[in-house]
């Protein structure tokens, strides 16, 4: 566990903007050095002037988190330019809302896959090795949403809580096979904060070519206007490392359709066992 933030160094994919840049924000308030990524190089600018104006100590890395060899290779630069890395905050993710399962085009797969999944694998493969050779206190935080404990069937979220489903659960899985050491484990799930995750083809590899975001999705800009701050989130992540908290909520007023789901999973098991009691093994 980190307890104290002042003088390391945290790695922030998708920190061009949103809960990235709120991220690094909250981290240099503490005295963190920061290595913003993010595909596009207009907004780690945004980011890093941001960062200087606070007297940040910061560089920015462009990353495409859905390529294994550029994430790798940012990690290689960072390293060299900054030495240790203590904390990772695999955070770059895409919104796919409002086209149903059976009607995604395989190209818009293929984008939310690599971006939201493989992103969180490639920085861990990438930078995991890095956090565990110096020895000292390590951190990961892995980015997923509310929508990676519950789906939303207003907003047709399916496609982008598939992934998260699956951030939530890689999260469990780290944290198992990490335990004993000295590398901790969260997996953040915000709710409603106030960012542009609406407008997600404005980051969308080049190598796939145009995308455009559907109208529901463009519809979210009205519902996370009055939500949280990212830097906010980024304080609340903050604290999350020092005191070593796994599953890192914001919204509490989430709890409700979450306990909702768990309580048709426990319906579940209640009518396995009424079968099975009607239906004895020969």
């Amino acid at each position: 566990m980190i307890k104290d933030l002042h003088g390391k160094t945290a790695v922030i994919t998708g920190a061009g903007s949103g809960i990235g840049q709120g991220m690094a924000l909250a981290f240099a308030a503490q005295g963190m050095t920061v290595a913003v990524c993010d595909i596009r190089a207009d907004a780690l600018d945004d980011t890093l002037a941001a960062l200087a104006a606070r007297g940040g100590r910061a560089i920015g890395v462009p990353m495409d988190v859905s390529d294994p060899a550029c994430v790798a290779a940012g990690a290689a630069r960072i390293t060299a330019e900054l030495g240790d890395i203590h904390v990772l905050c695999n955070n770059a993710g895409i919104a796919m809302h409002g086209v149903p399962v059976a009607e995604l085009a395989e190209d818009q797969w293929d984008w939310v896959i690599g971006v939201n999944i493989r992103g969180v694998i490639n920085g861990v493969h990438a930078f995991l090795p890095l956090l565990q050779r110096h020895g000292q206190p390590a951190h990961i935080v892995n980015t997923a949403s509310i929508g990676g404990f519950q789906v939303n069937a207003g907003f047709r979220t399916g496609p982008y809580s598939m992934t998260k489903y699956a951030v939530v659960a890689l999260s469990e899985a780290l944290e198992h096979e990490l335990a004993g050491s000295d590398v901790g484990v969260s997996v953040l799930a915000p709710a409603a904060v106030a960012t542009g995750i609406f407008r997600s083809a404005r980051a969308r590899p080049a190598r796939l070519g145009p995308g455009q975001d559907t109208p529901t999705q463009l519809g979210l800009e009205e519902l996370i206007r009055d939500g949280w701050s990212p830097e906010r989130v980024g304080r609340r992540v903050a604290h999350a490392i020092r005191t070593g908290e796994f599953y890192v909520f914001t919204h509490i007023g989430m709890q409700i359709p979450v306990e909702q789901r768990h309580a048709r999973i426990q319906a579940g098991f209640a009518a396995a066992a009424l079968w099975q009691a009607a239906h004895p093994q020969p």
